[in-house]
């Protein structure tokens, strides 16, 4: 019988144009760093006959699997990934190079230790300094094991009997049959593949590091992030005590949770109250700020949107947008100048999300032109004001989900006055007698109900 023999190849992922060896360049297509490696298996294809093929099931047929989630020993954790571990899934984390992806997933396995087997492969740094990280922060990880090695197909081996897999970083580890090096776009898709394979089949839980690029997103194919049961993005600056754990991806669960992280001398903890992260203690003092309550999954944050106006020196006028979408806010502009007469020509704008969240949801949208209009008028908003609503190009503002959820957080944090869209006026009648429902149909209304005339007219 003759053996597999196993080659590679180079290819561009832009056309499939195939290249004999790796090029910057490819020849086709005329693209950079498009050409990367595959591996080839010329063993003759197995032929399929109609017995061996699978048949298919009817749907009602399925005996449906009910999983029950694993506990991380980090609520927050839980609560990104949809209320908890589950069994058999492939979870990449990734996040800049210092803000706490290791430190975390080591919190996280010698919790895991306590009750399963867990392996963590450490390929960037020693079974010592792993050692060294979990005395710094506390933890005992007595019955965790490690191993320090780069070739995934050793660290494979090894996890045969682990429940739990960890792998840091995708980018260390290779597959010796390839010729590209650890970190390149072919060494990454294919120890991806090799691990999904590995946790699907054997049934394991892999959890797997991953590097960021410059641009933000994870370094590597985009094929990385589609093989993945579950995505998550650590956000924030090395620097700053407070990070976020977005999930981008989740196949068991929301994709818009967020959990918020403390680093701490023992390492990371979890953020219950959100008071003075996402909300400044002197907002009402200074026009260009409110509050709006946003959805991410399924809970609802209390965020402050700051802005701020400046006459501009040159003659295209600047706009910065930090947190909030900078194509929203180039249509927001032009709406209050259409709509509500506010000239912002001859002003470079800056707006910005407290805390470094992102408000993707147009949601949103009501409470950016309020602060837009506070900074213009020079008034500021009072502190027990909130708003919410989304905006379109006629000016009218449009009803939101999750109403309810978002006066409800706002009145636990204490607010009084809400600026609410009038199709969800109906909805919110319970809470007349605890807060002030101002339902708006028009931002030219809802700026005249909190400012007044505008101070051009």
């Amino acid at each position: 019988m003759a053996k597999n023999k196993i080659t590679t190849k180079y290819v561009c992922v832009e056309c499939g144009a195939i290249s004999p060896g790796w090029l910057g360049r490819c020849n086709s297509c005329g693209k950079y760093g498009t050409i990367v490696e595959e591996i080839v298996d010329d063993s003759p294809a197995p032929k399929y006959t109609a017995a061996s093929s699978a048949a298919p099931i009817k749907l009602s047929e399925i005996s449906e699997e009910k999983l029950a989630r694993i506990d991380s020993g980090i609520d927050e954790f839980n609560t990104v990934l949809g209320g908890g571990i589950v069994p058999s899934s492939l979870v990449l984390i990734g996040g800049d190079p210092g803000i706490g992806k290791s430190t975390l997933m080591t919190q996280i396995a010698c919790n895991l230790a306590e009750k399963y087997k867990v392996l963590y492969a450490s390929a960037e740094e020693s079974a010592a300094q792993v050692k060294l990280r979990c005395n710094r922060l506390g933890v005992s990880g007595s019955e965790l094991l490690l191993l320090n090695e780069t070739d995934l197909e050793n660290i494979l081996a090894a996890a045969e009997n682990a429940d739990f897999l960890i792998v840091d970083s995708i980018q260390a580890v290779y597959l010796s049959e390839m010729n590209s090096s650890a970190g390149s776009v072919g060494q990454v898709k294919e120890c991806a593949s090799r691990l999904m394979r590995f946790a699907k089949s054997k049934r394991k839980t892999v959890f797997i590091i991953g590097h960021v690029t410059k641009e933000g997103a994870i370094a590597g194919p985009k094929v990385l992030e589609h093989i993945m049961d579950s995505v998550l993005y650590f956000e924030g600056q090395p620097q700053d005590n407070c990070k976020l754990l977005r999930a981008v991806k989740n196949r068991f669960g929301s994709a818009q949770e967020v959990g918020v992280f403390e680093m701490r001398s023992d390492g990371m903890h979890g953020v219950k109250d959100y008071d003075g992260i996402f909300v400044s203690e002197d907002r009402g003092t200074e026009s260009g700020n409110i509050v709006t309550p946003s959805v991410s999954g399924n809970r609802a944050i209390a965020v402050e949107v700051q802005t701020l106006l400046s006459k501009t020196v040159f003659g295209m006028p600047r706009r910065m947008a930090i947190g909030i979408d900078y194509n929203r806010l180039a249509l927001l502009l032009a709406v209050l100048e259409k709509r509500a007469y506010m000239p912002f020509y001859s002003y470079d704008v800056y707006v910005t999300a407290m805390g470094g969240i992102k408000l993707g949801e147009p949601a949103a949208d009501l409470a950016v032109a309020l602060a837009l209009a506070s900074s213009f008028n020079g008034k500021p908003v009072k502190r027990d004001v909130f708003a919410f609503g989304e905006i379109g190009l006629t000016g009218e503002i449009r009803g939101v989900n999750f109403a309810e959820k978002r006066v409800s957080e706002c009145i636990r944090r204490g607010f009084k006055t809400a600026l609410v869209p009038a199709r969800n006026a109906a909805a919110l009648k319970n809470f007349e007698n605890q807060i002030e429902i101002i339902p708006v149909k028009h931002i030219y209304q809802a700026i005249k109900i909190l400012f007044g005339e505008n101070k051009d007219e």
